[in-house]
C-alpha cells in the first residue's frame, strides 16, 4: 500500500507534464479545423438526431425520453472507446518522453482517459441541456446533480484503467488494437446505449440474449450518467456498489499488471 501512494504521489509531482501532454493532443486535435472545438458538439447532436429518428419509433419511446437516454449512451460509449482504442497507442506516441524522461508509466495511459474526459464532459453538458429542453428544469434536483460527482469519479478510473490495460496488451500484442476495434463493435450492440434497458430485460424474460444485460461491466456505470437525466433522480445503491464493484477490480488488474510490466515496456516498444 505505501507503494502505490507513492505512485501516485510521483505521478501527482508530474502533473504539469502530464497536463501539458492533453493540452498539446488538445491543440493537435482541432488545429486547421474550421469549427475547432465545435465537432465535439456537432458529432453528438447528429447522431442523436439521426438514431432518434429511426429508433424511436422501433422502440415505441417519445422523443421526450428517448433523446436523452440515447445521447447519454453514446457520450458514455464514445468515452469508452476512446480510452481504450486510443489506449492501445499510448506507450508508442510518448515512445518519445519515455526514452528521455523517466517517469510513471501510468501517467500516459492517464494522458489518454484525460483527452477523452474532455470530450465527455462536453458531451454530458448537452445531455443535461437537452434533458432540460424537452421535460423542464424541474427533472434535475440538486441530489440527481450531486450524484454525478462520485459518478464521474467512477468512470475516470474505470477509463484510467482500461487505457492502462490496452495499452500494456498491445506492447506485448501488436495485433491488440484491431482485436479491440472488432470488440467494441460487438458490445456496442450487447449494451444498452440505443436501446431502453427496459428492451433488455423484457428479452430476459423472454430467455434469449437478455442475461447478458446482467453480466455486461459497461452496464452499471451507463445506469448511474443516464439515471439523473431520464429520471431525474439519483442512482439507487445498488448500482453504485455494482459499479464500484466493477471499478475496483479493473483498476487492481491495471495496477498489478502495470507493477508487472512497467520496467519492461521500454523494451518492447
Amino acid at each position: 500500500m505505501t507503494g502505490l501512494t507513492s505512485y501516485f504521489q510521483e505521478i501527482w509531482r508530474r502533473r504539469y507534464f502530464w497536463l501539458s501532454l492533453v493540452q498539446v493532443d488538445l491543440r493537435a486535435r482541432y488545429r486547421g479545423s474550421l469549427f475547432g472545438i465545435g465537432w465535439s458538439l456537432l458529432h453528438p447532436i447528429a447522431m442523436t438526431t439521426i438514431l432518434c429518428v429511426v429508433f424511436a419509433t422501433i422502440f415505441h419511446q417519445a422523443i421526450a425520453d428517448f433523446a436523452p437516454l440515447l445521447m447519454a449512451g453514446l457520450t458514455y460509449w464514445q468515452f469508452i472507446t476512446t480510452t481504450s482504442i486510443q489506449g492501445t497507442q499510448c506507450f508508442f506516441t510518448a515512445d518519445c518522453y519515455i526514452r528521455q524522461h523517466p517517469a510513471p508509466m501510468a501517467i500516459y495511459p492517464l494522458r489518454t482517459m484525460l483527452g477523452a474526459a474532455f470530450h465527455f464532459a462536453i458531451g454530458y453538458l448537452l445531455v443535461i441541456a437537452l434533458a432540460v429542453l424537452f421535460k423542464g428544469v424541474a427533472l434535475l434536483n440538486v441530489s440527481a446533480l450531486l450524484s454525478l460527482i462520485p459518478s464521474f469519479a467512477l468512470l475516470a478510473a474505470f477509463g484510467w484503467s482500461l487505457a492502462i490495460l490496452f495499452g500494456l496488451a498491445t506492447v506485448r500484442f501488436r495485433d491488440f488494437k484491431h482485436l479491440s476495434e472488432v470488440g467494441f463493435q460487438a458490445l456496442f450492440y450487447l449494451t444498452p446505449i440505443m436501446y431502453p434497458e427496459e428492451q433488455m430485460k423484457s428479452l430476459l424474460e423472454r430467455r434469449t440474449v437478455g442475461w447478458i444485460f446482467y453480466l455486461n461491466p459497461f452496464v452499471p456505470i451507463l445506469q448511474l450518467l443516464r439515471s439523473p437525466v431520464v429520471a431525474g433522480a439519483p442512482p439507487s445503491l445498488n448500482i453504485y456498489l455494482a459499479a464500484a464493484l466493477i471499478t475496483l477490480l479493473t483498476a487492481g488488474l491495471a495496477a498489478a499488471a502495470m507493477r508487472a510490466e512497467e520496467r519492461r515496456i521500454i523494451f518492447n516498444l
